[in-house]
């Protein structure tokens, strides 16, 4: 997230939250598509991680970023953490361990998307090819420890630093050495946004085996197609996993509140200060009973920052962000939004979707996203295993972007997107490609990953 939200407007309603999130929605005419990448940089010459201090720092990309695109900086506590488009809505910002993210514009189809991912990376690219600085296209950084990680100063993150070893054992990997790739889809009313939230959480290990890109850890295999995914599974399990209560009679808005109203705060923000509240809950400070802030109450920019802090697999704010992919390269970012673009934005997709992960048991969807890490499509999903069911996930998105029939200059609908992912379910995932490099050409080492998996 590029930026806190600031509105101060205050909140003293329950059913203020609960409108917050409805008012998200849009016609379906005006539904729009939201990407979201991070890629971990290192230095080309000796594949070390690069530091936010120093002429070929973080810092410098930023200012050298600035200077090629004209947008505006982002700054905490006077350090340039992000930048942000003049127009268009689109922003650069860094995660914990120095990920480079971007958080592109609302646009219409994946072609756009496309284009806004060709032309990020090649402005990244001039910033960052004379200090030396190239980007890894996995899903973890496959070599340096959590000691040997730099951490940016973001004030949040220290916040979140501190408090992640208290909830779990795997966070500070999870801040430090993880990027995905995000899609953030619109819905048009309260029922639309239910299934659309099932769907999602059903089919979410789909999308961790199709993406899987995190082999390696410290330098060597670590067990997994999926790291990445792995680790949030011990993160915090108050923020975290498939919301086993979306699937409840009568799962809307309000539930979906509820369950942030009780989920552990980290921080609430007062002018360009981040106090840490971590493990107070958000009634207390809608009460005013926050004891590090006594007799503060709650604004809307608490509730909107409150809710970009839960990490489930699917989050709602007012759209639907999926969560389960690790992050590969540009072809694999416009597949993962051409994968749900097709699933979501066409009614007859949605509704197939729907009837393929209906009869799906909430212990069935645990096992789907407890296994899908370690085994990829070779994981169960129900009587079937993930492979079946990515199979079929694919063909209704590719007849729900043929329905759409959004067309490029050249006339290619959005299903030019989707050969990727097609070819994975046919065959292996990124990640068992390289593994079978690992153990062959490359002769048990990862240096040659920053090579072979760079944008």
């Amino acid at each position: 997230m590029a930026r806190d939200v600031s509105d101060a407007t205050p909140l003293s309603a329950r059913s203020e939250l609960i409108e917050w999130f409805s008012a998200g929605e849009k016609p379906h005419d005006t539904f729009a598509i939201g990407t979201e990448h991070e890629k971990v940089p290192f230095y080309r010459a000796d594949h070390a991680p690069v530091p936010y201090e120093g002429d070929h720092g973080i810092e410098a990309l930023l200012d050298g970023l600035r200077a090629i695109t004209g947008w505006e900086t982002i700054e905490d506590a006077g350090r340039v953490i992000g930048l942000s488009a003049v127009e268009g809505g689109g922003a650069i910002s860094l995660e914990p361990g120095g990920q480079f993210e971007l958080s592109g514009a609302p646009l219409p189809d994946v072609h756009a998307t496309a284009h806004e991912l060709s032309q990020h990376l090649e402005a990244v690219g001039r910033a960052a090819d004379p200090l030396g600085i190239g980007f890894l296209t996995l899903g973890m950084s496959p070599k340096w420890t959590r000691e040997e990680t730099p951490v940016m100063p973001k004030s949040r993150y220290r916040i979140m630093k501190g408090y992640m070893p208290k909830v779990g054992s795997l966070g500070l990997d999870m801040m430090l050495r993880t990027a995905t790739v995000q899609v953030n889809l619109d819905f048009s009313s309260e029922a639309d946004m239910v299934t659309k939230m099932r769907v999602g959480l059903a089919l979410q290990p789909v999308a961790t085996a199709l993406f899987a890109n995190s082999p390696f850890t410290d330098g060597k295999p670590n067990g997994f197609l999926s790291r990445r995914s792995e680790i949030w599974r011990d993160t915090d399990r108050d923020r975290t996993g498939m919301l086993p209560f979306a699937f409840d009679d009568g799962f809307g808005y309000e539930a979906y509140a509820d369950w942030l109203l009780d989920m552990p705060m980290y921080f609430v923000k007062r002018g360009e200060t981040y106090h840490d509240v971590s493990g107070a809950s958000f009634r207390d400070l809608m009460e005013g009973r926050l004891s590090a802030l006594p007799g503060e109450r709650a604004t809307v920019s608490d509730w909107a920052n409150h809710a970009s802090t839960a990490f489930p697999e699917v989050r709602l704010k007012r759209f639907l962000e999926m969560r389960g992919a690790d992050v590969g390269d540009a072809g694999m970012i416009a597949a993962q939004a051409a994968f749900w673009t097709g699933l979501y934005y066409d009614q007859g997709a949605l509704d197939g979707a729907w009837q393929l992960v209906r009869e799906l048991s909430a212990e069935e969807r645990e096992t789907m996203r407890a296994e899908a890490p370690r085994l990829g499509l070779d994981a169960p999903a129900g009587r079937r295993t993930l492979r079946d069911l990515a199979r079929d996930a694919l063909a209704l998105a590719e007849a729900g972007l043929k329905a759409r029939a959004r067309r490029d200059a050249q006339g290619r609908d959005e299903t030019l997107y989707l050969a990727p992912l097609q070819a994975i379910a046919a065959t292996r995932t990124r990640a068992e490609d390289l593994l079978a490099l690992y153990h062959g050409p490359w002769n048990g080492s990862v240096d040659p990953v920053f090579g072979a998996c760079m944008f």
